[in-house]
């Protein structure tokens, strides 16, 4: 009988885990969605819904390493395979973009798919600057909305370079993005 209670709790216990997950998504906590996600990923390594919930909010709150698990994750579905590579586009143009700005390495002669977030965005406009003499600091205009624009540069801390990402609305800082 005591078993049986321990299953039935720990049952109740990661429904509860994944509910709080969309509640605290739901209303924009992504930060504190991904956090929880982390914790509890291994207990919910075989349900795609939370893997697909972890993996958004981590995106959202821009802890875009936190997608390599998810991308291996999620394929058992036509969604879940569709979000992976949603994900794997993402990674690959933060781990991209970072290795110019730091390395120099030339982007300029790759063709990539794109999405709608605001680092695919970034990525897309500093690609179209073709080859060209390393910045301290780029400004993008958005293609869609001449009222939002982009600055990209690096800072360089204690013991690691991060690109920063600012979006603009007019001249008022909307969000400020923070990658490694």
């Amino acid at each position: 009988m005591k078993i049986f209670l321990l299953i039935l709790l720990s049952i109740s216990i990661y429904a509860d885990v994944k509910e709080d997950m969309f509640n605290l998504y739901q209303n924009e906590k992504y930060d504190q969605s991904c956090s929880l996600g982390h914790k509890w990923l291994d207990k919910n390594i075989k349900d795609e819904e939370f893997i697909s919930l972890y993996a958004f909010s981590c995106l959202k709150s821009d802890y875009i390493d936190r997608l390599s698990i998810p991308i291996s994750l999620l394929k058992f579905s036509r969604e879940s395979r569709s979000n992976s590579a949603y994900f794997s586009v993402i990674l690959m143009q933060k781990k991209l973009l970072y290795h110019s700005l730091i390395d120099g390495y030339d982007l300029s002669k790759l063709e990539l798919p794109t999405t709608d977030y605001i680092l695919s965005k970034v990525f897309d406009l500093y690609t179209k600057l073709g080859k060209h003499e390393a910045r301290n600091v780029y400004i993008f205009n958005d293609e869609k909305n001449p009222r939002v624009s982009y600055k990209l540069y690096v800072v360089q801390d204690e013991t690691l370079s991060k690109m920063v990402i600012e979006e603009y609305f007019d001249t008022i800082s909307i969000q400020r993005h923070v990658y490694w």
